[in-house]
C-alpha cells in the first residue's frame, strides 16, 4: 500500500523540482490609427462633434486631435460644415473639436447623417433618426425608519415599438458626474407602465435631477459595449471587449438625445 502511494506521488515531486517559468515573447500586430467620432445632437444646442485618432494600448493615454478632419452634417436638404476649434461646452461639459453656431432643431422622424474626412483619405459616415421624447409620468419617494428615502421614477412604454432607454440620476447639478445611470430595453416591459427605483440613498433636502433618455438601439449597443470594455480593462480574467460603433469607417457614436427631465427636492409629506 505504501509503495503504491509513493508511485502516485512521484510525478508531483518531479514537477515540483522543475523550473516552470518560461519567458514568452508575444508579437503584437502593428496598430493602425482610426478616426474616432463622437457626436450627439441635442435640441436647442449648437452642432458639436469630437474627432480624434485612436492610439495603441501602450501609447500615451490622450488620443491625438485631427486638425485636418472636415466634418459635415446633412439634414433636410442642408449640408452643414463644422469648424475646427477645440473647446468645452459650458452646458454639457463635453469636449468638442468641431462646431457650428447653428442650433439643432430635432423633430421625431427626421434623419441626420454625418461625414468626416481627413488629409489621409480616411472617411467615416453615420446616421441617426430622431426619436420622440418619452415623458416622465411621476416621481415618488418614501422614507424608511432611518430617515433615508428611496425614489421611484415612472413612465409609460409604447407597445407598438421596440424601445431603449437610458436613465440618469444627478445630485444638485448636471455638472457633476451621475450618481446613478444605466441603459435598458423594453424587452420585458413592452407596453407597460414602468418604474425605475433606487435604494434608500437619499435624505430630506436632497435635490435630484432625473433624466429619461429615449435612445436608439445603436446608442444602447454602444453604451453596453463601452461598459464591457471598461470592466475588461486591466482584468486578467475578463474577455476582451470591443466597442460597438454606430459609424462606418472608424470608431464612435453619432446619435440624437431625446429626453425628459425632472428636478425634485426630497421632503417629507405634510400631515
Amino acid at each position: 500500500m505504501k509503495r503504491t502511494l509513493f508511485l502516485y506521488l512521484l510525478p508531483l515531486f518531479v514537477l515540483a523540482g522543475c523550473n516552470m517559468e518560461k519567458e514568452i515573447e508575444v508579437v503584437l500586430p502593428e496598430h493602425e490609427p482610426q478616426l474616432v467620432v463622437e457626436c450627439y445632437l441635442e435640441d436647442g444646442l449648437r452642432f458639436e462633434a469630437t474627432i480624434l485618432e485612436s492610439s495603441s494600448y501602450f501609447d500615451a493615454p490622450t488620443p491625438p486631435v485631427v486638425p485636418s478632419a472636415e466634418v459635415y452634417i446633412t439634414f433636410g436638404g442642408q449640408r452643414l460644415k463644422l469648424k475646427y476649434s477645440p473647446g468645452i461646452n459650458n452646458v454639457t461639459r463635453r469636449y468638442y473639436t468641431h462646431y457650428n453656431h447653428q442650433l439643432v432643431k430635432l423633430r421625431p422622424g427626421d434623419v441626420y447623417s454625418i461625414e468626416v474626412v481627413d488629409a489621409n483619405g480616411r472617411k467615416v459616415t453615420g446616421y441617426t433618426t430622431v426619436l420622440p421624447r418619452v415623458p416622465i409620468e411621476s416621481v415618488e419617494w418614501k422614507f424608511n425608519d432611518k430617515d433615508k428615502a428611496y425614489i421611484l421614477t415612472t413612465y409609460q412604454d409604447d407597445a407598438a415599438t421596440r424601445d431603449f432607454y437610458r436613465y440618469m440620476t444627478h445630485r444638485d447639478s448636471l455638472q457633476r458626474g451621475a450618481y446613478r445611470e444605466f441603459a435598458t430595453s423594453d424587452e420585458l416591459t413592452n407596453g407597460k407602465r414602468t418604474s425605475y427605483g433606487s435604494g434608500y440613498d437619499f435624505e430630506e433636502g436632497d435635490t435630484l435631477i432625473l433624466s429619461l433618455y429615449h435612445i436608439e438601439e445603436q446608442y444602447y449597443n454602444f453604451l453596453r459595449s463601452v461598459d464591457d470594455a471598461k470592466n475588461a480593462n486591466g482584468n486578467p480574467f475578463a474577455q476582451p471587449a470591443k466597442v460597438t460603433s454606430s459609424v462606418q469607417g472608424g470608431i464612435g457614436i453619432f446619435t440624437n438625445l431625446a429626453y425628459d427631465r425632472d428636478t425634485v427636492i426630497i421632503s417629507r409629506p405634510i400631515n
